[in-house]
């Protein structure tokens, strides 16, 4: 069993050495499961692609030539991926390695296709009332669209029986890849099953790309794969 681990990554030089380094630090002999770590510069102007070219041989790294957005880089590194698990992992250090056993577990054992981490089913932090708020409301409307039952639509750890995603056809750039694909799991008819996981925040001043544009096109994204497409 191998789990691919996707990392899109822009303009993170100071984070990016320290989520590889807590990666590589999770043990999953226990479930017999190898990592494959794929990371996508998108056209890092940080330093971050310099600190990237140095690690190349011991991480499959791919380069954006055009920052092209979030989704796209996760769209190139799911054609990379070779695992038979798919796990997303942002470049920064809002969400902990440590819970990828807990995440996978459902998958390995055969109970589960699709398993979300929940930041709102522990006791977490939150980088502004506005995000988390956003969040909250970005799940609700995913339910009653969809007829599902989810906590954190939004979440970044989102994990995958390998060949379901990669027959997802996906069309985000950037922040929609969440609703997207949270609206075509659920049109197939696969049960998004989720588990707490732990969430360290980072604000606007820290780094944190999203804003509230990216909300409204969340919104839009839900609606239109549920009527339009």
């Amino acid at each position: 069993m191998k789990l691919s681990i996707i990392i899109p990554t822009y303009n993170e030089k100071d984070t990016i050495l320290e989520i590889l380094a807590k990666i590589e630090a999770v043990n999953l002999s226990a479930m017999n499961c190898a990592k494959e770590i794929i990371i996508i510069d998108d056209c890092s102007t940080d330093g971050t692609r310099e600190i990237l070219r140095a690690l190349e041989g011991k991480y499959k790294i791919l380069y954006h030539e055009k920052n092209r957005g979030k989704g796209f880089a996760l769209r190139t590194g799911i054609k990379a991926a070779t695992g038979d698990i798919i796990i997303i992992q942002d470049a920064d250090l809002e969400y902990d390695p440590e819970d990828y056993g807990k995440l996978i577990e459902p998958i390995i054992k055969g109970k589960e296709d699709v398993v979300y981490g929940s930041r709102n089913l522990g006791n977490n932090g939150k980088s502004s009332l506005s995000f988390y708020w956003g969040g909250r409301f970005l799940s609700v409307l995913a339910n009653l669209l969809y007829g599902i039952r989810i906590t954190d639509e939004a979440t970044c750890y989102k994990v995958f029986r390998a060949d379901i995603l990669k027959n997802i056809n996906l069309e985000c750039e950037r922040f929609e890849f969440c609703p997207e694909v949270t609206a075509k799991v659920a049109k197939k008819g696969l049960r998004i099953y989720e588990v707490p996981i732990r969430y360290y925040p980072r604000s606007i001043e820290e780094g944190k790309k999203i804003n509230w544009h990216d909300g409204i096109t969340a919104i839009w994204t839900l609606f239109k794969y549920r009527f339009v497409e």
